[in-house]
């Protein structure tokens, strides 16, 4: 796995919209609060929340990486210790008394932006947030049946930012600078 990839976080991103489920959240609907809260951070701070990699999939954008422990086909467990498989296309908490507090690698502007978000799309079922994306997220492009990478600098351009490629630069040097340490 890539080494800038914080799994631990993402899986707290992940817990984060579960708990205000509920406790379990269908797959679909995890995916797009997931990428919204990224989008919505990188408007606010110029900075995503997961630093994962983006990429447009048929149901819309998607953080490539977490999707991978979302659906499965990634193990770890860091992802393990915060969340689980449910059935029918759900993941639920892996424990049922897990609380907000124990989100400790989210930071205070992380969790309020989270919250705006679900505040936002959390009443949304898992077609209406899908469709919201389609219509509203012009950095996306239908792959039609596979997946195609999202530049940070294009999410950033349609979020109005005139100096997308350079913000991109910064998360890319970010990544480089996490891997050299680690």
């Amino acid at each position: 796995m890539a080494h800038w990839f914080n799994v631990r976080k993402a899986a707290q991103v992940a817990a984060f919209f579960a708990l205000k489920q509920g406790g379990q959240i269908h797959v679909l609907k995890l995916t797009k609060l997931i990428y919204l809260s990224d989008r919505a951070f990188m408007e606010c701070y110029d900075v995503p929340i997961t630093g994962d990699t983006l990429v447009s999939m048929d149901h819309g954008p998607v953080n490539s990486l977490t999707y991978n422990y979302i659906n499965g086909t990634a193990e770890s467990v860091h992802w393990d210790a915060f969340m689980a498989d449910g059935a029918r296309h759900m993941v639920a908490l892996s424990n049922s008394s897990l609380s907000e507090e124990a989100l400790d690698e989210l930071s205070d502007a992380e969790i309020r932006v989270l919250g705006e978000v679900w505040a936002r799309f959390g009443h949304m079922d898992r077609f209406q947030i899908r469709d919201w994306t389609h219509e509203n997220c012009p950095e996306w492009d239908d792959p039609r049946g596979s997946s195609t990478a999202i530049r940070y600098s294009h999410v950033f351009k349609f979020l109005g930012k005139r100096n997308g490629a350079d913000l991109e630069d910064r998360v890319l040097a970010e990544r480089r600078i996490a891997t050299y340490f680690d």
